[in-house]
């Protein structure tokens, strides 16, 4: 079995689960269903995807496949209660289960076994978890009554699953959830992918957009993120705004969830140029639309980075202690920006360990951005001229 863990403490520990695990399931594992997860015999499909905003957005990918290859299965995606803002709306979704877990988010036992008696209920044929995390898979994947159940055993909990999919090499996350639903059969060849705003919401977003003095085509930026060290120093973001703003001569919109809004307002400060900032006055759709309507989004690795290669909006992301392989925004429009620490691969992304902190952030120069910047553009503009 190959694992995907990189701190040794909790390799060793789940190689012993798994080996303790593998010996009391046995005789179980000796009994699983034999039959082929096929349209005939899955009506009934749970997809969970629970942990992270960003996370369920490269879920998305998944869905059309799914419902292309089970054309009659009743979708159901098991999402966190933020992480359902990006599912509304999708015509490949028919029922979208909230829930925060425990083991993820600040919520209590009691919640969890209320859900589980709701979840319970209900009897899946086909159960997806798309993140391969022993905790999924021991508490809410194992309960869950479903003849078939698939994930990746990378994490651990290989013995509570009735299929896995061999966990190769390291690939886009993306890629990772696509795997899943090619093992039961799907076609990924052409994907259609989104967040799918109403019109509605839509004209919202105009509103907003035109209620800030925005008449000409715009950037967008979001120089927040969950972990502290993914973000950049306040003094590199001003200056690349300004930067952007004085190249192009376009206005420049920085976003972020109200939690941020002290860190823009800190940014923002230390500006030359004057930026449009919405920071905690938008909702999460509401930043999906503006992303959609923006020319070039600047950003780290971030929720809304996912959020602006699903709108289709090319991106420039600073990458720093996470992998780009695996969560760079998807696709050929975007850029990545990152300097090529060697413990970036083996970085939990909590805690630096480098003898010079940050030094993988530290490192970004603000041409690096703006060289970016102009390529994106300079290629949207030969694409429009082809048109």
């Amino acid at each position: 079995m190959k694992y995907k863990i990189i701190n040794r403490k909790k390799l060793f520990l789940t190689r012993a689960f798994d080996m303790i695990g593998g010996i009391l399931f046995f005789p179980f594992r000796m009994f699983r269903t034999r039959e082929e997860i096929g349209p005939r015999n899955v009506k009934k499909i749970l997809i969970i995807r629970t942990a992270y905003i960003g996370d369920i957005v490269m879920t998305i990918p998944v869905l059309k496949p799914l419902k292309e290859r089970f054309p009659e299965a009743v979708i159901s995606f098991l999402s966190s209660v933020d992480g359902a803002d990006v599912l509304y709306g999708n015509p490949y979704i028919d029922k979208i289960y909230k829930f925060n877990p425990f083991w993820f988010y600040k919520s209590s036992i009691s919640e969890y076994l209320r859900f589980l008696r709701l979840i319970r209920k209900e009897r899946f044929d086909l159960v997806i978890e798309a993140r391969g995390d022993i905790r999924d898979i021991l508490f809410l994947v194992f309960p869950i009554k479903a003849k078939f159940k698939l994930s990746y055993a990378f994490g651990g909990g290989a013995y509570l699953l009735t299929h896995f999919v061999p966990f190769k090499n390291m690939k886009h996350r993306i890629e990772y959830h696509l795997d899943l639903v090619r093992f039961v059969g799907c076609n990924t060849v052409e994907l259609e992918w989104g967040i799918y705003l109403s019109e509605k919401e839509r004209e919202r977003v105009k509103e907003i957009i035109a209620s800030n003095g925005i008449t000409k085509p715009f950037i967008a930026a979001h120089p927040g993120s969950r972990l502290p060290l993914k973000k950049l120093p306040p003094e590199k973001y001003a200056a690349v705004y300004d930067g952007l703003i004085e190249k192009y001569d376009m206005p420049l919109v920085i976003l972020g969830a109200g939690a941020e809004v002290e860190d823009v307002n800190n940014i923002a400060g230390k500006m030359k140029q004057t930026p449009v900032l919405l920071a905690g006055k938008t909702s999460l759709r509401e930043t999906a639309g503006i992303l959609e309507m923006s020319k070039l989004f600047i950003c780290n690795d971030s929720a809304p980075m996912h959020i602006a290669a699903a709108m289709k909006t090319p991106a420039v992301a600073v990458f720093g202690p996470s992998k780009s392989i695996e969560t760079a925004p998807y696709g050929d429009m975007h850029m990545v920006v990152e300097k090529d620490f060697p413990c970036r691969y083996a970085c939990d992304e909590s805690l630096c360990h480098n003898i010079r902190p940050h030094a993988c952030m530290e490192e970004v120069e603000v041409s690096d951005f703006l060289d970016a910047a102009d390529n994106i553009l300079k290629t949207c503009k030969e694409k429009e001229a082809v048109r």
